[in-house]
């Protein structure tokens, strides 16, 4: 049962939180913490001295950002379809999800690298957003700084808040006990059930905000979930390929194959880059996504970042399910 359950989570509780999005929306208060209590534990895990930058995670964030906006120019010039150029532009510059170390981390991936990424792509979309935005949709009306600090105050605490705090944790136990600070076995899955109970919720959001609250054309709503499709495939395999191509050293300075990256250890390095980078380029932050494009795009852009979330956990369900049934 629970081997059945950690395959198929994911759409099940995407599905869980669609339909049944107005039992479940009244919970949307507790998605911050959910997200970091989450991001606490799975930070534990890893010893801040072992985030370091690689090749791959500027070559994948560069080619992130040359295909966000390569492919809203491409799009806008080709069809004219405004809506349509917006989406699939947040589905490339989306940053990554916090909760991709999470998923790399049972796929054998490096919790260490992913986190590092995240940090850089949250951080770098904080930047880039609100300095390329106001060029794309003037009626925005807000100038850098503030759409700057707006993206951030976002972006921040969800980050930070959980990375410091665990940090202490770290440092408080090796103070006490002189010992490297070790996340029990029992409490190490935690981050996952949380992730799964966070996308029951957020979920209901994005049904809510982006079904409920709309009037959309059929045609644009199911031409941006197929483009969506694609891009989410692209964005995963580009990155798989970028990671195997580029291979990066996952072992930190308290490596331990188990409690870090559970099904890393028989792994070859440019494989755990490939699953790592993977992630980083395909798993996205779509919560961030829904606000960013209704706040500074054309609402109905939206979709593309709502149409996403279902097709990476697809995505990742899959993937989940292959490597529960390899073992």
């Amino acid at each position: 049962m629970k081997k059945f359950f950690d395959s198929n989570a994911l759409w099940l509780s995407m599905v869980i939180g669609a339909v049944g999005y107005k039992i479940f929306l009244p919970l949307k208060p507790t998605l911050p913490w959910l997200i970091f209590f989450m991001l606490f534990f799975t930070f534990c895990k890893v010893n801040p001295l072992d985030l370091r930058l690689h090749k791959w995670h500027w070559v994948v964030l560069g080619t992130q950002l040359l295909f966000a906006f390569a492919s809203y120019a491409g799009i806008l010039y080709l069809t004219d379809n405004t809506v349509l150029a917006q989406g699939l532009l947040m589905c490339f510059i989306m940053p990554t999800a916090t909760a991709a170390p999470i998923i790399a981390g049972k796929l054998g991936g490096s919790i260490q690298n992913l986190t590092t990424f995240t940090l850089l792509s949250n951080f770098s979309t904080a930047i880039i957003v609100p300095a390329t935005f106001p060029l794309i949709n003037p009626v925005a009306g807000m100038s850098f700084w503030p759409a700057f600090l707006l993206i951030l105050s976002r972006v921040a605490p969800l980050l930070l808040v959980p990375f410091f705090a665990a940090w202490l944790v770290r440092l408080a136990y090796k103070w006490r006990t002189k010992k490297e600070f070790v996340l029990p076995t029992k409490i190490a899955v935690v981050p996952f059930y949380l992730w799964v109970a966070s996308i029951v919720v957020l979920s209901s959001v994005v049904t809510e905000t982006t079904i409920s609250n709309f009037k959309y054309q059929i045609s644009n709503i199911l031409i941006l979930l197929v483009c969506s499709f694609f891009v989410c495939l692209i964005q995963f395999g580009l990155g798989k390929l970028i990671g195997y191509y580029l291979p990066a050293p996952s072992k930190g300075t308290d490596y331990q194959d188990v409690l870090i990256n559970p099904a890393a250890a028989p792994k070859t390095m440019a494989g755990v880059s490939s699953i790592t980078a993977g992630q980083a380029f395909g798993q996205k932050n779509t919560s961030l996504g829904v606000w960013m494009a209704n706040t500074f795009l054309d609402p109905m852009s939206s979709l593309g970042a709502a149409a996403y979330i279902i097709w990476q956990n697809i995505f990742n369900s899959t993937q989940l399910f292959i490597v529960a049934h390899k073992k």
